[in-house]
Protein backbone atom coordinates (compact mmCIF):
# COMPACT_ATOMS: atom_id res chain seq x y z
CA UNK A 1 0.00 0.00 0.00
CA UNK A 2 1.54 3.58 -0.67
CA UNK A 3 1.98 6.09 1.29
CA UNK A 4 1.46 9.97 -0.03
CA UNK A 5 4.33 12.19 1.25
CA UNK A 6 2.96 15.21 -0.13
CA UNK A 7 3.45 17.92 3.26
CA UNK A 8 -0.02 18.97 4.24
CA UNK A 9 -0.96 22.47 2.85
CA UNK A 10 -0.69 24.82 5.58
CA UNK A 11 -3.94 26.81 7.23
CA UNK A 12 -2.92 29.94 5.72
CA UNK A 13 -5.33 32.95 4.73
CA UNK A 14 -5.26 33.42 1.36
CA UNK A 15 -3.21 36.40 0.74
CA UNK A 16 -2.92 37.58 -3.16
CA UNK A 17 -0.13 39.77 -4.68
CA UNK A 18 -1.23 41.19 -7.93
CA UNK A 19 0.77 43.61 -10.21
CA UNK A 20 -0.43 45.39 -12.85
CA UNK A 21 -3.38 45.86 -10.60
CA UNK A 22 -4.78 49.32 -11.75
CA UNK A 23 -5.42 48.32 -15.51
CA UNK A 24 -8.44 46.74 -17.32
CA UNK A 25 -7.00 43.30 -16.47
CA UNK A 26 -5.90 43.74 -13.08
CA UNK A 27 -8.60 45.87 -12.00
CA UNK A 28 -10.98 42.38 -13.07
CA UNK A 29 -8.79 40.05 -11.53
CA UNK A 30 -8.89 41.90 -8.45
CA UNK A 31 -12.65 42.54 -8.42
CA UNK A 32 -12.92 38.26 -9.45
CA UNK A 33 -10.89 37.25 -6.29
CA UNK A 34 -13.04 39.69 -3.90
CA UNK A 35 -16.40 37.75 -5.33
CA UNK A 36 -14.96 34.73 -5.25
CA UNK A 37 -13.77 34.84 -1.53
CA UNK A 38 -17.13 36.19 -0.79
CA UNK A 39 -18.77 33.94 -2.80
CA UNK A 40 -17.10 30.88 -0.79
CA UNK A 41 -17.34 32.42 2.69
CA UNK A 42 -13.34 32.84 2.98
CA UNK A 43 -11.41 35.89 4.62
CA UNK A 44 -8.75 37.38 1.52
CA UNK A 45 -6.01 39.45 1.72
CA UNK A 46 -5.13 41.44 -1.57
CA UNK A 47 -2.08 43.29 -2.09
CA UNK A 48 -2.48 45.56 -5.14
CA UNK A 49 0.40 46.60 -6.62
CA UNK A 50 0.91 49.08 -9.68
CA UNK A 51 4.06 51.39 -11.00
CA UNK A 52 2.72 54.46 -9.56
CA UNK A 53 0.50 55.93 -6.07
CA UNK A 54 -2.19 57.89 -6.84
CA UNK A 55 -5.82 58.17 -6.89
CA UNK A 56 -6.36 54.71 -8.95
CA UNK A 57 -4.76 52.93 -6.87
CA UNK A 58 -6.20 53.86 -3.89
CA UNK A 59 -10.13 53.83 -5.42
CA UNK A 60 -9.11 50.33 -5.80
CA UNK A 61 -7.81 49.91 -2.49
CA UNK A 62 -10.72 51.80 -1.00
CA UNK A 63 -13.05 49.82 -3.31
CA UNK A 64 -11.58 46.39 -2.15
CA UNK A 65 -12.06 47.13 1.66
CA UNK A 66 -15.70 47.96 1.03
CA UNK A 67 -15.93 44.54 -0.50
CA UNK A 68 -14.47 43.27 2.79
CA UNK A 69 -11.37 42.43 1.64
CA UNK A 70 -8.06 43.32 3.93
CA UNK A 71 -6.41 45.42 0.88
CA UNK A 72 -3.31 47.18 0.77
CA UNK A 73 -1.79 49.37 -2.35
CA UNK A 74 1.85 48.95 -3.03
CA UNK A 75 3.71 50.56 -6.08
CA UNK A 76 7.32 49.79 -7.79
CA UNK A 77 8.59 49.22 -11.47
CA UNK A 78 8.70 45.81 -12.12
CA UNK A 79 11.25 45.84 -14.47
CA UNK A 80 13.80 46.91 -11.72
CA UNK A 81 15.01 43.66 -9.85
CA UNK A 82 14.92 45.80 -6.63
CA UNK A 83 11.64 47.18 -6.79
CA UNK A 84 10.47 43.60 -7.65
CA UNK A 85 12.14 42.27 -3.90
CA UNK A 86 10.42 45.18 -2.29
CA UNK A 87 7.06 44.85 -3.72
CA UNK A 88 7.07 41.52 -2.49
CA UNK A 89 8.65 42.15 0.64
CA UNK A 90 6.50 45.21 1.23
CA UNK A 91 3.31 42.47 1.01
CA UNK A 92 4.63 39.74 3.19
CA UNK A 93 5.19 42.76 5.96
CA UNK A 94 2.10 43.76 5.45
CA UNK A 95 -0.30 40.79 4.82
CA UNK A 96 1.74 37.63 5.96
CA UNK A 97 3.07 34.46 3.70
CA UNK A 98 1.88 34.73 0.19
CA UNK A 99 -0.43 32.54 -1.32
CA UNK A 100 -0.69 33.37 -4.77
CA UNK A 101 0.85 35.96 -7.22
CA UNK A 102 -0.95 37.26 -9.74
CA UNK A 103 1.64 39.10 -12.54
CA UNK A 104 -0.30 40.90 -14.91
CA UNK A 105 1.81 43.98 -15.47
CA UNK A 106 3.06 44.29 -18.75
CA UNK A 107 2.72 46.06 -22.03
CA UNK A 108 2.50 46.02 -26.06
CA UNK A 109 3.59 48.66 -28.89
CA UNK A 110 4.00 48.49 -32.74
CA UNK A 111 7.02 48.40 -33.99
CA UNK A 112 8.11 45.65 -37.11
CA UNK A 113 11.24 43.62 -36.43
CA UNK A 114 12.65 45.67 -39.56
CA UNK A 115 13.47 48.39 -37.87
CA UNK A 116 11.85 47.60 -34.05
CA UNK A 117 14.71 50.09 -32.07
CA UNK A 118 16.83 47.96 -29.35
CA UNK A 119 15.81 49.79 -26.21
CA UNK A 120 11.83 48.80 -26.95
CA UNK A 121 12.99 44.89 -27.44
CA UNK A 122 14.59 44.91 -24.27
CA UNK A 123 11.58 46.63 -22.41
CA UNK A 124 9.18 44.76 -23.75
CA UNK A 125 11.39 41.61 -22.66
CA UNK A 126 11.96 43.30 -19.37
CA UNK A 127 8.60 44.35 -18.61
CA UNK A 128 6.28 41.42 -20.04
CA UNK A 129 8.74 38.39 -19.24
CA UNK A 130 11.63 39.22 -16.75
CA UNK A 131 9.72 41.07 -14.10
CA UNK A 132 8.07 37.60 -14.06
CA UNK A 133 10.70 35.27 -13.53
CA UNK A 134 12.05 38.55 -10.53
CA UNK A 135 8.59 38.53 -8.84
CA UNK A 136 8.91 34.97 -8.94
CA UNK A 137 12.10 34.25 -7.23
CA UNK A 138 11.06 37.03 -4.69
CA UNK A 139 8.11 35.30 -3.66
CA UNK A 140 9.67 31.78 -3.84
CA UNK A 141 10.32 31.34 -0.31
CA UNK A 142 7.24 32.85 0.74
CA UNK A 143 5.09 30.38 -1.52
CA UNK A 144 7.06 27.20 -0.50
CA UNK A 145 5.90 27.88 3.39
CA UNK A 146 2.21 28.08 1.65
CA UNK A 147 2.00 25.52 -1.18
CA UNK A 148 0.91 28.44 -3.08
CA UNK A 149 0.28 29.55 -6.63
CA UNK A 150 1.68 31.76 -9.50
CA UNK A 151 -0.50 32.85 -12.58
CA UNK A 152 0.85 35.05 -15.03
CA UNK A 153 -1.49 37.15 -18.21
CA UNK A 154 0.36 36.19 -21.37
CA UNK A 155 -1.55 36.75 -24.38
CA UNK A 156 -3.15 35.17 -27.43
CA UNK A 157 0.17 37.19 -29.04
CA UNK A 158 2.58 34.48 -27.32
CA UNK A 159 0.78 31.91 -29.15
CA UNK A 160 0.59 33.23 -32.45
CA UNK A 161 2.44 35.41 -34.50
CA UNK A 162 1.21 39.22 -34.28
CA UNK A 163 2.61 41.45 -37.31
CA UNK A 164 3.34 44.96 -36.34
CA UNK A 165 4.18 44.09 -32.69
CA UNK A 166 7.85 42.45 -33.54
CA UNK A 167 8.41 42.22 -29.66
CA UNK A 168 5.52 41.95 -28.02
CA UNK A 169 4.28 37.62 -29.31
CA UNK A 170 8.31 36.82 -29.08
CA UNK A 171 8.02 38.67 -25.59
CA UNK A 172 4.73 36.73 -24.33
CA UNK A 173 5.79 33.12 -25.71
CA UNK A 174 8.95 33.38 -23.67
CA UNK A 175 6.47 34.31 -20.59
CA UNK A 176 4.38 30.83 -21.70
CA UNK A 177 7.39 28.71 -21.13
CA UNK A 178 8.89 30.70 -18.16
CA UNK A 179 5.50 29.68 -16.91
CA UNK A 180 5.86 25.66 -17.87
CA UNK A 181 9.63 25.96 -16.59
CA UNK A 182 8.12 27.30 -13.27
CA UNK A 183 5.70 24.95 -13.29
CA UNK A 184 8.47 21.39 -13.88
CA UNK A 185 10.98 22.74 -11.74
CA UNK A 186 9.13 24.20 -8.44
CA UNK A 187 6.16 22.05 -8.72
CA UNK A 188 7.53 19.65 -6.70
CA UNK A 189 8.26 21.75 -4.15
CA UNK A 190 4.26 22.12 -3.98
CA UNK A 191 4.27 25.64 -6.18
CA UNK A 192 2.09 25.48 -9.31
CA UNK A 193 2.97 27.62 -12.32
CA UNK A 194 0.20 28.51 -15.07
CA UNK A 195 -0.72 31.49 -17.66
CA UNK A 196 -3.95 32.85 -19.13
CA UNK A 197 -3.78 34.08 -22.58
CA UNK A 198 -6.72 36.44 -23.20
CA UNK A 199 -8.26 37.33 -26.80
CA UNK A 200 -10.09 40.75 -27.69
CA UNK A 201 -10.33 42.46 -24.30
CA UNK A 202 -12.40 45.26 -24.29
CA UNK A 203 -10.16 47.38 -21.31
CA UNK A 204 -9.81 51.89 -21.24
CA UNK A 205 -6.42 50.78 -22.87
CA UNK A 206 -8.35 49.34 -26.14
CA UNK A 207 -11.26 51.28 -25.73
CA UNK A 208 -10.43 53.98 -28.57
CA UNK A 209 -10.45 51.00 -30.98
CA UNK A 210 -13.73 49.64 -29.77
CA UNK A 211 -15.71 53.24 -30.44
CA UNK A 212 -15.45 52.80 -34.16
CA UNK A 213 -18.84 50.23 -34.59
CA UNK A 214 -17.09 48.95 -37.96
CA UNK A 215 -14.59 47.75 -36.03
CA UNK A 216 -16.51 46.68 -32.83
CA UNK A 217 -18.61 44.07 -35.19
CA UNK A 218 -15.79 43.15 -37.37
CA UNK A 219 -13.80 41.81 -34.56
CA UNK A 220 -17.04 40.70 -32.53
CA UNK A 221 -18.22 38.57 -35.99
CA UNK A 222 -14.26 36.99 -35.56
CA UNK A 223 -14.86 35.22 -32.00
CA UNK A 224 -17.41 32.16 -32.01
CA UNK A 225 -19.16 33.02 -28.90
CA UNK A 226 -19.97 36.00 -30.79
CA UNK A 227 -18.53 39.40 -28.30
CA UNK A 228 -15.38 40.75 -27.13
CA UNK A 229 -14.07 39.81 -23.87
CA UNK A 230 -14.12 41.65 -20.53
CA UNK A 231 -11.90 42.20 -17.45
CA UNK A 232 -13.95 40.10 -15.78
CA UNK A 233 -13.43 37.11 -18.00
CA UNK A 234 -9.85 36.91 -17.53
CA UNK A 235 -10.48 37.70 -13.79
CA UNK A 236 -12.63 34.86 -12.95
CA UNK A 237 -10.15 32.55 -15.02
CA UNK A 238 -7.15 33.63 -12.71
CA UNK A 239 -9.26 33.11 -9.44
CA UNK A 240 -9.70 29.44 -10.14
CA UNK A 241 -6.04 29.28 -11.16
CA UNK A 242 -5.45 30.93 -7.78
CA UNK A 243 -7.68 28.35 -5.90
CA UNK A 244 -7.66 25.31 -4.34
CA UNK A 245 -9.93 23.99 -7.06
CA UNK A 246 -6.98 24.14 -9.78
CA UNK A 247 -5.07 22.25 -7.12
CA UNK A 248 -3.85 19.51 -10.27
CA UNK A 249 -3.19 22.37 -12.38
CA UNK A 250 0.43 23.11 -13.92
CA UNK A 251 2.55 24.67 -16.08
CA UNK A 252 -0.77 24.70 -18.54
CA UNK A 253 -1.77 27.81 -20.69
CA UNK A 254 -5.49 28.47 -20.14
CA UNK A 255 -6.65 30.25 -23.20
CA UNK A 256 -9.15 32.87 -22.70
CA UNK A 257 -10.10 34.04 -26.10
CA UNK A 258 -13.66 33.40 -26.95
CA UNK A 259 -12.43 30.94 -29.43
CA UNK A 260 -10.96 33.29 -31.96
CA UNK A 261 -7.57 31.62 -32.14
CA UNK A 262 -9.29 28.25 -33.14
CA UNK A 263 -11.62 30.03 -35.81
CA UNK A 264 -8.64 31.64 -37.76
CA UNK A 265 -8.72 28.62 -40.57
CA UNK A 266 -11.93 28.86 -41.34
CA UNK A 267 -11.63 32.27 -42.82
CA UNK A 268 -9.29 30.44 -45.40
CA UNK A 269 -10.99 30.30 -48.94
CA UNK A 270 -12.50 27.23 -50.18
CA UNK A 271 -13.34 25.55 -47.39
CA UNK A 272 -16.16 23.15 -47.38
CA UNK A 273 -19.69 25.23 -47.51
CA UNK A 274 -17.59 28.65 -48.28
CA UNK A 275 -17.85 30.10 -51.86
CA UNK A 276 -14.51 31.16 -53.04
CA UNK A 277 -13.41 34.91 -53.35
CA UNK A 278 -15.01 37.01 -56.11
CA UNK A 279 -17.79 34.19 -56.66
CA UNK A 280 -21.34 34.75 -56.30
Amino acid sequence: MSQNTTPPIPDTPQHVLVTGATGGIGLGICHALAERARREGQPLRLTAASSQPGDRLNALVDGLRRAGVEAQGVFGDVTVPEQCHALVAQAIAAGGDLTALVCVAGASGPGRLADLPVEQWDLTFHLNTRSVWLLARAARESLLRTRGSITAVASMSGLHPHPGYGAYSPAKAALVMLCRQLAQEWGPEGIRTNSVCPGMIRTPLTEGVYQDEETLHQREALVPVGRIGRPDDIGQAVAYLSSEAASYVNGMSLVVDGGVSDHMLSMIPGRPGKRPIGQT
